[in-house]
């Protein structure tokens, strides 16, 4: 079988799929990535074949967050859906997706949701397709509501039937490592979505020694506000008020900033810190007592299946609020807010998860979930059956 796996070019997106798409390699199956152009060192680093399609227009993209930066976070967002992933990526990508279709010939296609070239090209020319999650369904139910009018316009241009795509999104067999506790009903007890452990990403018992820092019986704090925080204008004095914050508190604290910021213009840091750009987090979770995090979708899972209570600082994304959320209705957890005030609420929040047993234990009762769910290796007969239009798939 012939398998494409389409996403944008962010990792955030693309790296729910890696597992599955090993999986199916190790299976015997044939397995093409396809995303922008620039995106090709992450996709090639996770040992995948690679096929380019186009990259949007950086002046394009640009333009449109100039028009937004004024508005509400959640209409900013609504925006940035139906214009970036909607609009200016999928237009971008869809000349060479189509041309790949017609040269690879994909018998499955395996979706990242904000990827929209793929979806066109696939119910253009039949092909079956499945959605990897990114997210609760929550989310991925306000991506589609959101991508509905760019995929209108694609329908009229392709001769698609009024509804085609939308329907098509919606109604796609849904792959997801959300455990169910842990996603909105009815969702939770949804059949038609398939769940799985992602081995892969998850917190390794033979994680290597870390660094020594601090006071080694300290308990471990980890903090990550993601790989695109860093990017930010106002990320600096983020990572400082965290740092600050638990400066004076009896933990050790990692703190990373992703490759687009310099840990140096940090320093001095407290005694009890160290903040590197990047660690992998299979080999930091083992050793930490609890996360602080953004909401993002991986931190968030990789936070749940090591069991570990969490604090989540909401940033820049829609979805990172309904994590935030989330943790916090399903009692993992703790959310606060960014801004001013981030130091005071991010030494009492910590304080709060490490203190309470309660949290401790619903933690660890949705890591024993997670840990039950099959692997990507034995859900690669659900996808077979997806390919083979299978009803029940």
């Amino acid at each position: 079988m012939r398998i494409l796996v389409a996403t944008t070019a962010n990792l955030g997106h693309f790296l729910p799929t890696v597992a599955l798409a090993r999986a199916c390699v190790a299976a015997g199956h044939e397995v093409q990535a396809t995303a922008p152009g620039s995106f090709a060192p992450a996709v090639e680093g996770a040992g995948l074949a690679f096929a380019p399609v186009g990259d949007p227009d950086p002046a394009a993209i640009g333009r449109t967050f100039g028009s937004i930066a004024h508005l509400p976070m959640m209409e900013r967002d609504a925006r940035v859906v139906a214009d970036v992933f909607g609009r200016i990526d999928a237009r971008a990508a869809l000349p060479a997706m189509t041309s790949l279709f017609d040269t690879y010939r994909p018998d499955l296609v395996l979706r990242d949701p904000a990827e929209v070239a793929s979806l066109v090209a696939a119910e253009a020319q039949g092909v079956p397709h499945a959605t990897v999650a990114i997210g609760t369904t929550a989310m991925l139910a306000l991506f589609a509501e959101r991508l509905a009018e760019p995929l209108a316009e694609f329908e009229a241009e392709h001769g698609l039937e009024a509804g085609r795509l939308t329907g098509a999104a919606a109604g796609a067999p849904r792959f997801s490592r959300v455990p169910a506790s842990f996603d909105d009903p009815p969702a939770a007890s949804d059949p038609t979505v398939v769940r799985f452990r992602d081995g892969e990403a998850e917190a390794s018992p033979e994680a290597p020694p870390l660094p020594e820092w601090g006071h080694a019986a300290a308990p471990l704090v980890y903090v990550s506000f993601g790989t695109v925080a860093g990017n930010f204008p106002d990320a600096g004095d983020r990572y400082r008020r965290a740092l600050d914050g638990l400066a004076d508190a009896p933990v050790r604290v990692l703190l990373t900033t992703g490759s687009g910021f310099d840990p140096e213009t940090l320093r001095p840091w407290p005694d009890n810190a160290l903040v590197e750009r990047w660690r992998p987090q299979a080999e930091v979770l083992p050793h930490a007592a609890a996360v602080v995090g953004h909401g993002g979708f991986g931190t968030t899972t990789a936070a749940l299946a090591a069991g570990l209570p969490q604090v989540v600082v909401p940033l820049f994304a829609f979805d990172q609020h309904l994590n935030a959320d989330r943790v916090a209705d399903r009692g993992v957890g703790v959310r606060i807010a960014d801004g001013p005030g981030l130091s005071d609420g991010i030494r009492e929040a910590v304080a709060s998860v490490l203190g309470d047993p309660e949290i401790a234990a619903t933690a660890r009762r949705v890591a024993e979930e997670m840990a039950a769910l099959p692997s990507a290796s034995e859900v690669v007969p659900e996808l077979l059956a997806v390919a083979a239009g299978r009803a029940d798939a």
